[in-house]
């Protein structure tokens, strides 16, 4: 994905009104980890001990590490379309969600093995993200403003399904985003070359969305209602 020059106006709008909901959320709500922790249900740990994760890919021994358009943070992913499509939720999820977080807190691809939910073995063939995860661990619920919540909605409908958000998995983990088709799958091969052709235009993709337009939002609620049934 390709580096711009400047931001927009509306991305700094943006990325200001993201760091004014992150200080609201650190005031109010599931504020710091401990109380995250506190609200969340003890989950038992286990050892992923298959070559294939949950979502159908191959456990990977190592994964490239991809820099974070728009930021100085870098994350590990599998290559290709798979790194594609997790590098635009992290880019969106920055500029549009929270702007303040730091590199030990976004993480991809791991060897960690162990385990509290099948889907996080997910990580292991870095084919998911995780944003914060001590602050949204697994079971806690409402992390999020509705406003970070719309965005991120939004963020799911441009990628037409071929993410799921761990608010929509059983038990909840609000931090995890993960590549929900396997691998071959026609869908991740559209979205992928959708985001690379908006790349290469002005005045699309990542730093020029407006989440909230009717339009959008019938979309992320079209989307919602099916990743949720």
């Amino acid at each position: 994905m390709k580096t711009t020059d400047h931001f927009s106006r509306r991305r700094l709008l943006g990325l200001g009104a993201a760091t004014a909901a992150g200080g609201v959320l650190l005031a109010s709500g599931l504020t710091t980890p401990a109380q995250a922790a506190a609200a969340a249900k003890p989950q038992r740990s286990r050892r992923w001990n298959k070559s294939i994760t949950q979502n159908g890919w191959p456990v990977l021994e190592k994964a490239a590490l991809h820099h974070i358009e728009g930021s100085n943070l870098t994350v590990r992913l599998a290559d290709g379309d798979a790194a594609t499509i997790l590098l635009y939720v992290a880019q969106r999820y920055l500029y549009e969600v929270d702007a303040e977080v730091p590199g030990n807190e976004i993480t991809g691809h791991t060897t960690e093995r162990t385990v509290t939910t099948a889907f996080e073995s997910n990580s292991l063939s870095g084919t998911a993200l995780t944003i914060r995860p001590l602050h949204y661990p697994v079971g806690a619920k409402d992390g999020f403003f509705p406003q970070q919540q719309l965005v991120i909605r939004d963020i799911l409908a441009d990628l037409e399904g071929v993410v799921r958000w761990g608010s929509d998995l059983k038990p909840v983990k609000e931090s995890h985003f993960q590549l929900d088709v396997p691998p071959g799958d026609t869908r991740m091969k559209k979205v992928a070359a959708k985001l690379t052709r908006w790349d290469h235009m002005a005045g699309q993709g990542a730093g020029s969305i407006d989440a909230f337009t009717p339009q959008r939002r019938q979309a992320a609620r079209k989307l919602e209602a099916q990743q949720q049934a």
